[in-house]
């Protein structure tokens, strides 16, 4: 039975009900996780307010600002979980960006800016946030992360995000070779492309939508929750023996040729 009672979770990237990490921070609330949730601050506060509306209902006990640029906010969202809860658990992974004006027409078009913010925001936040986690990790865990296809083939218009999705795969391989030892477990999913508020900035996000539709095995695509049952199950004891993986959920569209 998969049962997450008692595990601290840490779920970052949640920007609306659209977000894949909604449908992950539902599921693991579902299955008994405690959860803390991170927000993009703004000047404003706007943002802070609109995420916490969304996850109110799942009675997050932590709810803290976290860019991932910010290396004191990175070292104060650990210090505070160490503080509250002593412990983690799980480290859900849901950050990338890239401009707009990076994702649509030549991949030669890249600007030095747009590539080194796209790597630093999608990439390597994942080997900071797990750098600061696993001395959190006392009685082992696991770290999750989202990718795409795009990392791997090439996808019209994901130009940049593709080289992010490539780097954060191998970030995954190399972070669960070191951490393994301490029984801390790391694994990708790969995601069939889902509308979202990330996702909208990709040219063409609506074609490539109907083209999985059309094509993949499943004849759809997949939604936020069938992501966040596939995450529970990789952050829970029955995936004991997974790490250093990929696991594509998107209907069987990786395995089609044409």
């Amino acid at each position: 039975m998969l049962d997450l009672t008692g595990k601290n979770a840490l779920v970052t990237g949640i920007a609306n009900n659209r977000s894949i990490a909604w449908g992950i921070a539902q599921q693991l609330h579902k299955a008994g996780a405690n959860l803390g949730i991170t927000y993009l601050p703004d000047d404003k506060g706007k943002f802070e307010k609109k995420v916490w509306e969304l996850v109110e209902a799942l009675n997050p006990s932590l709810y803290l600002p976290c860019n991932v640029q910010d290396d004191d906010q990175v070292k104060d969202t650990f210090a505070t979980i160490a503080e509250k809860w002593g412990r983690l658990d799980i480290l859900i992974h849901c950050l990338a960006f890239a401009g707009k004006e990076e994702l649509s027409g030549d991949f030669s078009n890249t600007s030095r800016q747009g590539f080194t913010r796209s790597l630093d925001i999608s990439s390597y936040s994942l080997i900071d946030l797990s750098s600061k986690a696993k001395d959190l990790m006392t009685a082992g865990g696991s770290i999750l992360t989202l990718t795409y296809l795009g990392g791997v083939k090439v996808v019209p218009n994901y130009n940049v995000m593709g080289i992010a999705k490539a780097a954060l795969e191998m970030n995954v391989r190399y972070l669960a070779s070191e951490l393994g030892p301490k029984n801390i477990r790391v694994n990708a999913i790969s995601s069939g492309p889902i509308r979202t508020l990330a996702s909208s900035a990709v040219g063409g996000i609506l074609d490539m939508i109907h083209h999985v539709e059309e094509v993949a095995p499943l004849r759809r695509t997949v939604t936020q929750l069938e992501i966040g049952n596939t995450a529970a199950f990789l952050c829970s004891d029955l995936a004991s023996g997974i790490t250093g993986q990929v696991i594509y959920v998107d209907a069987g569209y990786e395995i089609m040729g044409m």
